[in-house]
């Protein structure tokens, strides 16, 4: 019954790697611009990436050149890779399906009020 499930958090070292996933189903497949944000504790929910179904993406400047957003069709599931992390990059991470906007989809939009479809998240926690 849930149409957007995050995996692929955990704790990782300064530096390192981590893929997380977003199964979609039910009413998420419709959703043809999907997002990943994160919030850290105390702080407001952030825009980290999106990509529309032309494979348009966007990057928040603080993921551009480390993080890549990315989707498997077949099998409905978007891929956020992080590389390079930081301390800073901890958060609870989620994706969302963006709303609806008439006939298309806008990758450009970073911004979570602009979502309505969303999962319950996976934490990542970086350390020093």
């Amino acid at each position: 019954q849930v149409p957007l499930v995050e995996s692929g958090g955990g704790s990782v070292q300064d530096g390192g790697s981590l893929r997380l996933s977003c199964v979609l189903s039910g009413v998420a497949t419709g959703r043809r611009c999907i997002g990943w944000f994160r919030q850290a504790s105390g702080k407001e929910r952030q825009g980290v990436a999106t990509v529309n179904e032309n494979d348009l993406t966007k990057y928040a400047d603080s993921a551009k050149g480390r993080f890549t957003i990315s989707r498997d069709n077949a099998k409905n599931i978007v891929f956020l890779h992080m590389n390079s992390l930081k301390p800073e990059d901890t958060a609870m991470y989620y994706c969302a399906g963006q709303s609806y906007f008439g006939g298309r989809w806008y990758p450009q939009y970073l911004n979570p009020n602009d979502y309505s479809l969303w999962g319950q998240g996976t934490q990542v926690t970086v350390s020093s």
